[in-house]
Formats: C-alpha cells, structure tokens, sequence
C-alpha cells in the first residue's frame, strides 16, 4: 500500500525540476510553464472532493485499481500530446486521477486501528519518498532522455503497482448505502460536524502552500545564477528531504499518544527557522541544504500530526473526513504554487521567501487557537 501510494502520488510532482525544459519544448516563457504545477495540483483537488469520497460507498480496492488505469492512459497521453494546452489538459486529470493515494491512506487507517498513527505513518512514507524522489528521477530522465520519458517511464510503474493492487489488497464492504448526491452533501457535512477537522484543514492547507511554493520556486532559483544548475543536479535536493520523510513513523507514533497543537506549533516553529536560514544566506548552498530538510521535517511533522488527528473522528465516514482535510489541503498547495511563482516574478527568491514566511506564521497563529472556527 505504501509503494502503491508512493508511485501514483509522484505524478503530481514530476513536473516541478523539468519546468524549464517543458517550456523550451514548447517555446514557451517560465509562467506558462509554471501553470502546469498548479493545474495538476488543481486537479487533485477536484479529484480529492468529487472521487475519493466513493471510498465509503464502494469497494476501496476497485477505485483504487480504476483510478490507477486511467491514470495509465493520462500518462500515455502526456508523452504523445503535441501542444502546451493539451498538456494543461492532461495535468488537470493526471491530478484527478493520481488520488488513488488518497483511498489507499483511509484504507490503512482502517485495517490496523490499534496501532493508526504509525500505519498511516508507514503509508504516508511512502506518500511522501514518491513525492519527493519523483523530482530526483524526473530530473535525471528529464537531463539524460528527455521530459516526455519521465511520463513514460511512470506509465510502466503505475502498470505495475495496479497488478499489485489487484492481487495484492483485500476487499472490504463499504459502508455507506446512499447516492452519489447524497455522498457528497454527507462529505460537506463532514466539515460542519467537526471544528477539529476544520483547523487542521486550514493548518494543512497553509504548510502545504509553503512545501509546493518552496520546490516550485527552487527551481528557478537554482538553475539561474549563481548556481545554473542543470535538471538532473536540481532534482537531486529531492534526496535532501527523503531524510525528513523517513521520519514520518516516528511522527505517527507520537501522534498516536501526543499533544496534536503542541506538535503543529513546533513543527511550524521548525519551518520558520529554516526559511529564516535561507533568506539570510540565499547562495550559501550548504545553508540552502540544511535549509531543505529542516523544512521538509517541519512539513512532515504537520502532515502526520494532521492525519493521526482527523482518523480519530468518525470511523465510519473515514474516506470523506480525508476528502475534507485533503481537499483544503490540496487547494492549498495550488495556491501556494500560483502565489510561488508570483512571487517569483515580482520580486525572485527574496519575495519568494517573504510569502513562505507569511503563509507560515498563519498556519502557527491557527494552531495557536484554541476556539471553532
């Protein structure tokens, strides 16, 4: 389940350390490139509200195994298609589609609830080690083969882990007997029955903003000067914050037994510190290395502390309270994506940092209140 996870959840990251040879392939300058990110993130926003919540009305194996076909031909059809607006297209349904990551979490949750923390802690690593080796590999085929191999290549693995998915995971009823319409006004309900669900949400949703905005942005930042690092060495600070990801088990555990806004307040803490360190010593590629996994540890720890908190709320409606938390969560990262590459326009890497900062200090005065919202 976790390299079922990790697999279809990396389509959505691909895309980010190719931007610039994506945009030379279709002659075409940075900000156009830079909407693809943010349409693939759009769209597993969509595919969060309107698809994973058929995870308590049908079988979470038989969506999961359907999303990861038409994830499939996505994929096929992004090596083939010939414009930059079929590309936007596809994006958007790749990120649709890509959610099969979002049923495999809830289904976990649900197979070990002894012990849900540190499973939705083992899953979500290998959410995370696809989210984050996706730029390292997508980097490197992007340098040696070109762009459209990186979606290729994908294709073959998401073929694989659909067999495994199919062979491998059991059937379990749903639980939810009402219609579709019925299903998604349930979900809605879901934000409304609990002002827990709706803080983490919007905690989630400001860290994600700042993870998507960081590595968005990074690339422009590296492959200009000082730097002028290529695709393949670019990609390679993907492995920096693997290190954070490794951790995530640990998170979990604490989770399970810990103090939820103790935790966010500190991991929010971790990420103001680190972007603190890369604003005062931009080009100091050691500081901007230390910066890359303290960043990605404090991103980490809010996700987990997140998912363990919400997964303690109502058993039965498990895959709608994840399409609340994801979908806030998610559009999130959208935005921080677009606000990213604003920044970026406007004023580079120093105004990039002021927004990771802003969005930041947010999230910890959020965690901080202790009253509904």
């Amino acid at each position: 389940m976790s390299i079922a996870a990790g697999v279809c959840v990396a389509n959505l990251y691909y895309n980010q350390p190719i931007l610039k040879d994506i945009a030379a392939s279709f002659n075409v300058d940075e900000s156009k490139a830079g909407l693809i990110p943010v349409l693939s993130q759009t769209g597993y926003g969509l595919g969060l509200f309107f698809i994973t919540p058929l995870g308590d009305k049908i079988p979470r194996k038989k969506l999961i195994f359907t999303l990861q076909l038409l994830l499939i031909v996505v994929l096929t059809g992004i090596v083939f298609t010939p414009t930059i607006f079929g590309l936007y297209i596809m994006s958007l349904l790749l990120g649709m589609f890509s959610v099969a990551a979002q049923v495999i979490l809830p289904m976990a949750a649900a197979l070990n609830k002894e012990n849900r923390g540190k499973t939705v802690g083992i899953v979500f690593t290998g959410i995370l080690i696809g989210i984050l080796s996706a730029r390292v590999v997508s980097g490197f085929i992007a340098h040696w083969l070109g762009w459209r191999y990186v979606f290729g290549i994908s294709a073959g693995m998401v073929s694989i882990v659909a067999l495994l998915t199919y062979f491998g995971l059991p059937t379990v009823k749903a639980e939810f007997n009402g219609n579709y319409s019925q299903l998604l006004r349930s979900t809605i309900l879901q934000a409304k029955r609990f002002s827990l669900l709706r803080r983490t949400a919007l905690i989630g949703a400001f860290i994600f903003g700042v993870f998507c905005s960081f590595w968005t942005t990074l690339t422009f930042f590296l492959s200009g000067k000082p730097f002028n690092y290529h695709t393949d060495t670019i990609g390679l600070f993907g492995i920096l914050a693997i290190g954070g990801a490794l951790l995530a088990p640990v998170f979990g555990k604490l989770a399970d037994k810990g103090n939820p806004t103790r935790s966010q307040v500190l991991a929010a803490s971790i990420i103001i510190a680190s972007i603190l360190l890369m604003k005062i010593l931009p080009y100091n590629i050691i500081a901007l290395s230390i910066a890359v996994v303290v960043l990605d540890i404090g991103v980490q720890a809010t996700q987990i502390t997140n998912i363990a908190t919400i997964y303690t709320l109502d058993e039965s409606a498990h895959s709608r309270i994840n399409t609340v938390y994801m979908t806030i969560y998610f559009l999130g990262g959208a935005l921080g994506t677009f606000a990213g590459i604003q920044s970026w326009r406007i004023g580079g890497w120093q105004m990039v940092t002021w927004q990771l900062l802003l969005w930041t200090v947010i999230a910890l005065l959020i965690a901080f209140k202790k009253r509904s919202l």
